[in-house]
């Protein structure tokens, strides 16, 4: 059973996983965050090279950094993800305790793990006086004496560039093979000391590092010690989605492992990014934290690719099934009445003071306009796609009584397929006929063949301004026209166009705002045969 669902999960709540999860939420995307709790600097005092953020405590800006996530919407919680998988649908992601979770795309920011040296007492004090990066610790250690734990040739480069903090270092071989005549020249040279023998123990007075133990028993004073560990990605969750982490290379040695991705962080699988150390070894927290925006910026724009590939999808489904049959039925069916009741304003204007004769009310719905001209002496035929409308047009005659009903006749068709009669009425009324730009334009084709000569031909929409405003519109650009679109197809020869304009009307928005909004009206006469 799946318990939630989320655009997308964070793995990971370090600087890379929230710094994504915040891009995420600020995007409005629904975002959970799942944190074991064991950041890799958590024994550190402070957080250095971080912009406008330096020294800060790591736990005090972890804090921050959730404080900001929550602000805009995003969830935190504590535990462990055990696996993921792409089940089509996006990811099952199952938690510690079976809890499962749903997920669009996964950010995945596990870090990695410091796998230290055998050494006794070295991970007691690792990121306290247990150092490995210069940037990082180099200031807080200068002009102090600073021991390099060689783990492999590397320790050459180590030595050098911790040289640049202190004068007081010393290289200890441990089991790695004494340096060769260059190098060791290249250590003389900048005077660090290359100290042979394996490394036994750290000395702690009271917590306070004092040096190291040799296995001679020789004792090494020491403030601080430099040792660089294995860097191992946490790749667990990635290796359940198929995703093997490769390994890094510095100077010829390998130093770790890290997952595969490309610059924004995504992987090989879809829908899959990683960010921070589990991607990058060597990153520090504000690259990590630089890393995870961009991730996060990257996993919106798919999901905005995503959303707009499904949105063409809908939207087409919709603009050929909208304006059929069922659609209508189903409109129809889900209120007792679906316009006001009230004749469309301007065939009210564009009617009064014509003569009455025979009429064509195009898409008559529950029958207001049809009902409204033969109260005032039309013989009308009022026609529409839908049978439920039509029922309640005809219910609406009876209960106006008089002699208009007798004037009305309801026919179910669709005139699209159906056309009218040539040259039948002396009034063909279309009042907001929406349809795709050519069956719109082959159906006012046919509704002006319909009018009889000396007749009048009102053909009224929505104008593609209304749009721009909040009153609700189908967003179909293509199934709105200007009354001189409409005008332009008509024969001048055949046609005396009355009015081709748009014309403003005030209504009130759903939030109770009075607004204007425009119809386009066509009025046209057909000009009798000379």
């Amino acid at each position: 059973m799946v318990d939630e669902a989320y655009d997308v999960v964070v793995v990971g709540g370090g600087a890379a996983g929230l710094s994504g999860a915040l891009a995420l939420v600020r995007a409005r995307r629904s975002v959970l965050v799942v944190d074991a709790g064991q950041p890799r600097n958590a024994p550190a005092g402070h957080v250095h090279n971080y912009l406008t953020r330096e020294g800060t405590p790591p736990a005090e800006l972890v804090a921050a950094a959730r404080d900001e996530v929550t602000r805009y919407g995003g969830r935190i919680v504590t535990g462990r993800v055990e696996a993921a998988a792409n089940d089509g649908d996006g990811f099952l992601v199952t938690l510690d305790g079976a809890r499962s979770l749903r997920a669009r795309r996964l950010l995945v920011a596990t870090g990695l793990v410091d796998e230290l040296p055998d050494v006794p007492g070295l991970a007691q004090r690792w990121g306290r006086d247990v150092l490995h990066c210069p940037y990082c610790h180099g200031w807080e250690v200068r002009d102090r004496r600073i021991g390099v734990l060689a783990t492999g040739p590397l320790a050459w480069h180590q030595a050098e560039l911790w040289r640049q903090w202190s004068p007081h270092v010393l290289l200890l071989l441990h089991h790695t093979p004494a340096p060769g005549p260059e190098q060791a020249e290249r250590l003389a040279a900048r005077e660090i000391t290359v100290v042979d023998g394996p490394v036994a123990a750290l000395e702690v007075a009271g917590d306070t590092l004092t040096g190291v133990r040799l296995a001679s028993g020789e004792i090494v004073a020491l403030d601080g010690v430099v040792v660089a560990p294995r860097l191992s990605a946490r790749a667990d969750v990635l290796e359940s989605l198929g995703l093997k982490s490769v390994d890094v290379e510095f100077g010829g040695q390998v130093v770790g492992s890290q997952v595969p991705a490309d610059s924004t962080g995504a992987t090989s699988v879809p829908g899959v990014w990683v960010a921070g150390n589990v991607a990058d070894v060597q990153a520090q927290v504000i690259v990590a934290a630089a890393a995870g925006l961009k991730a996060g910026a990257a996993i919106n724009a798919d999901l905005v690719a995503e959303d707009t590939r499904d949105a063409v999808d809908a939207y087409r489904h919709r603009a050929h099934t909208m304006f059929e049959q069922d659609a209508w039925e189903e409109r129809y069916s889900s209120r007792p009445a679906l316009w006001s009741g009230r004749p469309n304003p301007q065939l009210v204007a564009e009617a009064a003071e014509l003569t009455p004769g025979r009429a064509l009310d195009v898409g008559s719905g529950e029958g207001a306009d049809a009902i409204w001209l033969a109260e005032r002496g039309w013989t009308v035929t009022g026609v529409d796609i839908s049978t439920t409308a039509l029922e309640r047009a005809a219910a609406n005659a009876a209960a106006e009584g008089g002699e208009a009903a007798s004037r009305l006749t309801w026919t179910h068709a669709d005139l699209r397929e159906e056309p009218p009669a040539e040259s039948a009425y002396d009034l063909v009324s279309a009042q907001y006929m929406h349809l795709p730009g050519d069956s719109r334009r082959a159906l006012f084709a046919r509704l002006a063949a319909a009018v009889a000569p000396g007749g009048t031909l009102l053909i009224v929409g929505h104008h593609p301004s209304d749009l721009r405003t909040n009153v609700h519109r189908h967003h179909f650009p293509d199934m709105l026209f200007t009354a001189e679109e409409v005008a332009a197809s008509l024969d001048p020869t055949a046609w005396r166009v009355l009015a081709a304009e748009t014309r403003p009307r005030a209504v009130v928005d759903p939030d109770g705002r009075a607004i204007t909004i425009h119809d386009a009206v066509l009025v046209a006469r057909r000009l009798s045969p000379s």
